[in-house]
């Protein structure tokens, strides 16, 4: 799973470059929005809400804008009705890819990721086809400067985490979703910083691609998060560092 973790730790240091950008408040906010709307606008009777609204703080969103969005999700104030819609297909060297969406159009979005991954060397699937490959869980983000491994994992396995992971700056924590509230309350109520914190889909298994073949497939990865309708994309990879240089 290095390739993926060592993405994901990519994409952490990006989102905090591109914090102020208005593509990236535009998606936090949808998140708040189909939260309220699903749950409620309460955050302490909807976990899905505290999250999004937490992550959004994270990102220095306005709160005048988390309220606004939290209004457009109960209906207080007037918005757009988005949709839940998860994609799967393949990338470049057979990488399986999940693509977490939100959009007020079902049918704009999935013709542009068709043509996203055909541009790029992949092909979008049929529902089912890649996500066995997958498994939900917790991830909480620590950077590796804050606190000793042993500390983090005493703390961390106390409040029910099932493994902690330590990769170049930072440490994951990884937890079943039914524990991933606590864990991250507990390690909060320790004083230990949180750079991110989300429920995920995790790969079982990995794929080895290198060369240009891994050129591509983050060529289509970088192409789909970009993406105004794409919350989140998830890959099963395994690539080696330097196909990573300079993309942090």
């Amino acid at each position: 799973m290095a390739g993926h973790s060592k993405w994901h730790n990519i994409r952490i240091r990006k989102s905090k470059q591109d914090a102020m950008r208005s593509k990236l408040f535009t998606k936090l906010a949808r998140e708040i929005i189909v939260a309220a709307r699903l749950g409620g606008g309460n955050p302490d009777a909807n976990p899905r809400l505290r999250l999004a609204i937490e992550k959004a703080r994270e990102h220095h969103m306005p709160a005048e804008n988390i309220k606004r969005a939290i209004q457009r999700g109960t209906g207080e104030l007037e918005g757009v009705n988005y949709e839940e819609v998860t994609y799967e297909g393949y990338g470049p060297g057979g990488v399986a890819i999940m693509v977490e969406c939100l959009t007020d159009n079902r049918n704009r979005t999935v013709a542009e990721l068709r043509h996203l991954f055909s541009k790029h060397g992949g092909n979008l699937g049929e529902s089912g086809s890649v996500a066995w490959q997958f498994k939900r869980q917790g991830v909480i983000v620590v950077p590796t400067s804050a606190i000793d491994e042993e500390s983090l994992l005493e703390i961390a396995l106390e409040a029910g985490a099932e493994d902690v992971q330590t990769e170049e700056e930072f440490y994951r924590v990884i937890t079943a979703v039914e524990d991933f509230h606590r864990v991250r309350e507990a390690l909060q109520e320790r004083g230990v910083p949180i750079t991110e914190a989300q429920l995920e889909m995790s790969p079982t298994t990995t794929v080895r691609v290198e060369g240009e073949t891994a050129e591509k497939l983050m060529r289509l990865l970088e192409a789909l998060e970009e993406h105004d309708d794409v919350q989140n994309t998830y890959a099963n990879f395994d690539i080696p560092d330097e196909a990573l240089a300079g993309r942090s």
